[in-house]
């Protein structure tokens, strides 16, 4: 389900995450290579089933994520929990 972010008024998408929670990303997909988790300049990005996974941008690769709408909104401290 896409919407606007009630602060910047950018597009973005909202994933369930296996949390249970909603988090809101950017609707962009990145393809990407799948990266350790200790690779400290890895993207870290949310795929469609609301894993967490760390990977290098690949324009040609068959993995697909999104990167979380709260690393580019100008706002996103406003919306963060106390």
């Amino acid at each position: 389900m896409n919407s606007r972010c009630r602060s910047c008024g950018a597009e973005i998408k909202w994933i369930k995450m296996t949390s249970g929670k909603m988090m809101p990303v950017n609707v962009r997909q990145i393809r990407y290579n799948p990266a350790s988790q200790s690779d400290e300049d890895a993207l870290v990005l949310v795929t469609e089933d609301g894993r967490i996974e760390k990977g290098h941008f690949n324009p040609s690769a068959c993995r697909i994520g999104y990167t979380s709408h709260f690393a580019s909104c100008p706002a996103a401290a406003s919306h963060r929990k106390r």
